[in-house]
């Protein structure tokens, strides 16, 4: 997908500038505003891809703007300050952020978040569209029709909602509570050798040499993740 367009909200223009500065450089868009009136002008009447928020803002407390923009949009929240207490980054998440970077931090760092980012909405698009591919592997999800190497492979009806968990969280570990969570509704013990039942099968039918798999890879007491091919 395109770059983001950034929406950067700082009052401090030599900050400001150094990220306007990084963006340009790096082919992001960006937006800006020094203060929170403008910032909530500009989310709603410009829809940015991903917001940069200071929280020492002159007239609005950063994590208030946080929890207004949650009221009506999911947009990623990236903030930026020189709050640096555990206390202030758990506020600021709990009201909605998405990530916290502290003051003074490198512009790699800055560009590593944003690519965090970038994947997040990725998935997000992933997750709405008609048909996924990685390597071999498609999904036609309204068809409920999966091929390897362009071969129909016929999926249990768990096992293609196991699998479309998976593709929708590509590049992602998922814990063994989390899959049996949303594929069985709770994450008992028992779950959970189930759902090792359920990978060697979708293994079976998925991977090339199931042995070898190159597709679901295993970490061990933890869960499992689909690798992007």
């Amino acid at each position: 997908m395109n770059n983001p367009t950034v929406l950067v909200v700082e009052d401090d223009s030599s900050v400001r500038n150094l990220i306007m500065t990084t963006l340009h450089a790096h082919q992001y868009g960006y937006l800006t505003a020094e203060n929170g009136e403008r910032a909530i002008l500009e989310v709603t009447s410009r829809n940015p891809d991903v917001i940069m928020l200071d929280l020492g803002l002159p007239d609005i407390d950063g994590v208030e703007i946080i929890k207004k923009v949650r009221t009506w949009s999911e947009v990623p929240i990236i903030v930026i300050s020189a709050r640096g207490e555990d206390s202030d980054k758990i506020t600021a998440l709990d009201a909605g952020a998405d990530d916290y970077l502290t003051k003074p931090f490198s512009v790699d760092e800055l560009l590593a978040r944003l690519r965090v980012v970038q994947r997040r909405l990725a998935r997000s698009a992933a997750e709405n569209a008609p048909a996924f591919a990685n390597g071999p592997l498609e999904i036609d999800y309204e068809a409920g029709i999966v091929r390897v190497a362009g071969d129909e492979v016929s999926l249990t009806p768990g096992e293609f909602k196991l699998l479309c968990l998976f593709a929708q969280n590509v590049g992602k570990v998922l814990t063994h509570t989390y899959i049996t969570d949303k594929i069985w509704g709770n994450s008992l013990e028992t779950d959970v050798a189930t759902l090792r039942v359920f990978m060697a099968s979708l293994r079976r039918k998925i991977e090339t040499d199931p042995a070898q798999p190159k597709i679901f890879q295993t970490h061990i007491g933890i869960g499992y993740r689909m690798n992007r091919l």
